[in-house]
């Protein structure tokens, strides 16, 4: 046997150790994409009398992303949660008047194509421009979202700072003004910041 053959027979196993143990790649993200409910939150910070701030949120969260890009997030509004019975009976009867107007949308468009290539544990920062509609008013809210691959068929999309929602712009400031006379405050902020981690699950 000459020494170029043992070269090669010894540099096969090699090779083939080498192929079997390469990264593979994650399969594409294109199709349609569902919330995962349990796994997402959304919260809100509300500030009374000029210095208290207190913590909210909503559990009742549905979604999708569409394979064309089409992405709707709708929030119950009967399900906000701040900690205190009677203050979310107000909310819901007083601010959002849920019996005529159950629930907020989200919708933005999205491109897909901006996201192909993103691999388990890659985080890409986003601009995206969104509509939000509550209590029968729309505002447009542009904001930066991070969206990271978790691993096969998941993904998180969230926040990276506060997204700041006026009263004013979606016809809720005369409910503010009803939630801080019955409570007997000297004010409620009208600008009302807004996190949230968003799970979606590919089908």
């Amino acid at each position: 046997m000459n020494q170029f053959t043992r070269i090669c027979l010894l540099a096969s196993p090699l090779a083939l150790a080498a192929c079997n143990t390469a990264p593979t790649e994650d399969a594409p993200l294109a199709g349609d994409w569902v919330l995962s409910s349990g796994e997402s939150h959304l919260a809100f910070t509300t500030v009374k009398n000029g210095q208290v701030a207190e913590a909210h949120s909503f559990s009742g969260l549905s979604g999708s992303v569409s394979a064309d890009g089409a992405a709707e997030l709708s929030i119950a509004l009967a399900s906000v949660e701040t900690g205190i019975d009677i203050r979310n009976e107000r909310m819901r009867d007083l601010l959002f008047d849920v019996v005529d107007f159950p629930a907020a949308t989200v919708t933005a468009a999205l491109d897909p194509a901006a996201f192909a290539g993103l691999q388990t544990g890659d985080t890409l920062v986003q601009p995206v421009a969104t509509t939000l509609s509550v209590h029968g008013a729309n505002a447009e809210v542009a904001t930066d979202l991070a969206v990271t691959r978790l691993g096969e068929g998941k993904v998180n999309v969230s926040t990276i700072a506060p997204i700041i929602v006026s009263a004013d712009s979606l016809d809720l400031a005369d409910g503010v003004e009803e939630l801080r006379n019955i409570a007997n405050l000297d004010s409620i902020t009208g600008q009302v910041p807004v996190t949230f981690s968003l799970t979606f699950e590919q089908q």
